[in-house]
Parts: structure tokens; sequence; C-alpha cells
């Protein structure tokens, strides 16, 4: 048959990128036809945005790249970002105004005062979502006493934003809407209790404004006249660029646990239904809806964000710093010297990281010093007693059993991160593909289009074929188990 060709527009934390993916012989092959970064804008006030037009101007550029390099016989292309942001249209069409970034600290809080007149219990029971300032629910609310509400006749989440610059159909795809706290995650539809509230209490014209919801794999339409060579479709496939990493997950059972590990690492378990329990909502597990209808139920763990920031920090002081290097020099530094807690809020805005690990350090009553090196091997240590911690709470309030971790975006060429989840979790780690999130995008994409058929097991089969895959056995390292009991214990200490 001959190769049927689909673009991946997948927006990290970070960075950007569109993937051209060619489809034959039951296998893809993906070539990067644009990258570029996604960092926080700054505000005349000091506020952090996100440069919204200037992504989708990057986006436009790739798909026209990707265009040409199938000969013009690109099908379709599908959006996926990180969750939770949102802009602002007018009943025009226009952007009020660029979208405000989920590290901006307008949130701070603002989950308190939410709560204290919609019960977290209540909240968590529809929409089962992991407390973080920044969700959806608590920008809005940070942003209710905005004069410009009446005008506004449309909020779209990022990716939902991006497609409707492609193709000028405004809805609200379901995994990314999974992120807002607005959402009935049993029945996949806007929770009324919680829209009304918001409506009732802060003026927040909510109901009118959120639109209509259509699950992963709707073709939204074709491409607006003049915006490309060629027309081609627009598909919304899991928007959340998380739900698009699972996708590709080259698991050939389902008794596996999963960590999408980039600038975030989203660490849990693809269930059938969520866990809407009080002692899930206790652990801050969140309950996010995935392809087929799905539940990705995970926590958020911070990710290499907190060394990327903390090598940011050293070369913005003078330092010069190689990561190679870096991460060969932590290889042979002594492990579990000092482990922290990877979902501390503190670690979330940008600044100074390595002394804000320092001061983590000292409370816990560790030892830690400010070496680039020491640093280094404290964060891969720590995010890998993180990633057992959550796995074994998630499969016992999951009832759950798993045999294999997989590991699938970039963070799953950090060989030495791969091999200490091995020796932390006990299990067998498969790390890859790297470029996850695109290709799950495009696995989507293809179903939607006719190209493949089946459930999504099926499509991992597909995956498997596209993967270059690497194991890693626990065992490997000269650290025993009750090593990384005790090292969770002084990341966490005081709680079980």
């Amino acid at each position: 048959m001959s190769p049927r060709y689909f673009a991946a527009a997948d927006l990290g934390a970070s960075s950007g990128r569109v993937i051209l993916g060619t489809l034959e012989d039951g296998r893809f092959t993906l070539e990067e036809t644009i990258r570029f970064e996604n960092g926080p804008v700054p505000g005349d006030d000091g506020s952090i945005h996100t440069d919204a037009r200037g992504l989708f101007e990057h986006i436009r550029a790739g798909i026209e790249i990707a265009i040409t390099r199938s000969g013009g016989a690109l099908e379709s292309v599908g959006v996926d970002t990180w969750g939770v942001d949102y802009g602002r249209l007018n009943a025009a069409g226009e952007l009020l105004e660029a979208p405000f970034h989920y590290r901006d600290d307008r949130t701070h809080g603002v989950p308190e005062l939410v709560f204290a007149g919609l019960p977290a219990e209540k909240v968590y029971a529809t929409a089962g979502l992991q407390v973080m300032a920044f969700n959806t629910i608590f920008q809005l609310v940070a942003g209710r006493e905005d004069a410009s509400w009446p005008e506004v006749s449309e909020i779209l989440l990022t990716p939902d934003l991006m497609s409707y610059w492609l193709c000028g159909r405004e809805v609200a795809e379901m995994t990314i809407a999974s992120t807002t706290g607005l959402l009935d995650v049993a029945t996949r539809t806007w929770s009324k209790d919680t829209c009304a509230h918001l409506a009732e209490n802060y003026g927040l014209p909510v109901p009118r404004v959120l639109p209509e919801l259509v699950e992963p794999g709707t073709v939204l339409g074709t491409t607006t006249d003049g915006l490309f060579s060629v027309p081609i479709k627009v598909v919304a496939v899991g928007g959340h660029d998380t739900a698009s990493a699972v996708a590709s997950i080259p698991a050939r059972n389902t008794d596996f646990a999963f960590i999408s590990s980039g600038t975030w690492s989203l660490v849990g378990l693809e269930l059938e239904e969520p866990v809407l329990t009080a002692e899930s909502r206790e652990a801050d597990f969140t309950n996010e809806l995935g392809i087929d209808g799905t539940v990705r139920y995970l926590k958020n763990v911070m990710g290499l964000w907190v060394l990327s920031e903390s090598i940011r920090a050293w070369k913005a002081a003078g330092r010069d710093i190689d990561l190679l290097e870096l991460l060969a020099a932590a290889a042979d530094h002594p492990g579990l010297a000092c482990t922290l807690d990877m979902t501390d809020e503190r670690l979330l805005p940008p600044g100074d990281m390595p002394g804000r690990l320092l001061a983590m350090a000292a409370e816990t009553h560790q030892e830690l010093s400010d070496d680039p090196v020491a640093i280094c091997r404290c964060i891969l240590d720590s995010l890998a007693v993180a990633y057992r911690r959550t796995i074994a709470r998630a499969c016992a309030l999951a009832g759950r059993e798993v045999s294999v971790v997989h590991i699938v975006g970039g963070g799953c060429q950090n060989t030495l991160l791969c091999q200490l989840t091995a020796e932390a979790t006990g299990l067998p780690v498969i790390a890859g593909p790297a470029e996850g999130t695109a290709l799950g995008n495009l696995l989507v994409q293809a179903r939607a289009c006719g190209a493949l058929s089946g459930d999504r097991t099926a499509l991992r089969q597909v995956a498997i074929a596209s993967s270059e895959l690497t194991t890693y056995t626990p065992g490997v390292l000269p650290i025993a188990p009750e090593d990384w009991a005790a090292a969770e214990a002084r990341a966490y200490p005081g709680r079980s």
C-alpha cells in the first residue's frame, strides 16, 4: 500500500515541534519539520503569559513544511499541548489577551478560597483532580474581577485554540477538558453544579462560554481556505499531551504503570473507571481522561524541569554546565545521599532552583552540597523515589498490580534516571518512544482518517512496530531495596 502522511503539532511545557508521520507497512516513521522554544512570556505588570499567536505561527510553518515533504499528500493534523491554560475569545473570534501561563502566581491562595464555598470533597467526587493551584477552575476564579468578561464569547483550552485557528471550529476535546476541574469525569460532561457555583458566587459566565465537548478522534473539519497550499483535515486527538503519550505506550498487556517524562513527570495507571474515593482525594491523585473512554489515574511530579531550571540558574551565575557531562558525573556520584520531595510546590515557579533544593535538604536534616553534580544526582534519585512512591500508592488505591513500568517522552533518553527507576520500583522499565506524545497524536489521527482500525490495543501494536525500545532491569546498581525505603522516608518525613 502507498504511504499515508499525518502531522502532529506537539507543544510541551518548554518546547514545541511539528512531526511528520509516515504510515507504511503497519509502522510509523517520524520526521521533525520544525522545533521551537516555548517559554513563559513576562507581562508589563510582572505576570506570566503564553505567546499563543507566536506558537501558532510556528505550527503553521511546520505544517506547510510537512505538506511539502509529503508531496502534497498530507491528510490531517492534530494538536496536543500541556493542560489547564486557556484563551478568551470575543464574539468576533478574536483573542482578548495573551493567555496566562500556569506558572503565573495569580492563583496563590485561590484553592482555599474556592473550597470555602465549594467543599474539596464535592469537587473531587465530580472532577477527580489532584489539587494544584494552576488548575483551570482556580485560574478562572483568580481572574474573576477582569472587566472584560462580558465581552467573552468562548474560552478555549490551548490545543483547542490552535485547532480553532486551523479550521474555525470551537470545541473542547475531552482529555484536555479533564484538566480543568469543570468536568464530571464519570459522565464525561461539563459539571452543571460546579459551573453554576462559579457563576453564582464569582460572576463568571462559565456555563455560557464553555464549548461543545468532543472525544479524541473527532474530525473537526478542514483547514481554513488559504491557510495552507492544500486543504487538510483537522482532527481532535488526545489534546492533553499526556493523553497522547499514553496512547503510544508500546504495551502488550494492561498490567503496566506509565511515566510520561519530560518537563513534568506524569506517573500512574490506565484504568477503565475513575477512582473518586476519599482515600484517593487525600492521596492527591488525579483522574484525567484518555482515548477510548479510559481514565489516566496519575499524580503530577515536577519532572526534569527541576534539573533544567537548575542548569539555567547555574549558567546565569556564570558556571559552564554541559548536560551530558553532568549526567555522566552524576552516575559516578554516591547514590541516595540526599532525597527530596519532587511534588513540593516550591519547585513549580522559575527562579533559584538550586537554592530551593538546598533549603529543602536542610529542612529534612540532610546534607547537600552546592556542587552541580551532587544536586543533579539528588534530583534524579528523588525523581526515582517519587516514581516508586506514586506507583505503589496508585496500585493500592486502584486495586491493581503491575509487572512493568513504561517511560515515554524525552526523559526516556536519560539512562541514569531509567535505571534508577527500575531499581526504585523493583520492576523492569521499558523506555521509549522518545517522541511518544507525537506518536500517540499520529495514531489517533490515522484511525480517524481510516488508515488504522481497532481499539487502543491495536494502535499499540503499531506503536511497538514504530519504536526503538530499551529495557532496564533492577539489580544493576549497588543499592539495596531497604535503602530505597529509607530514602523515601527521608524525602517524605512523617508521611506513610
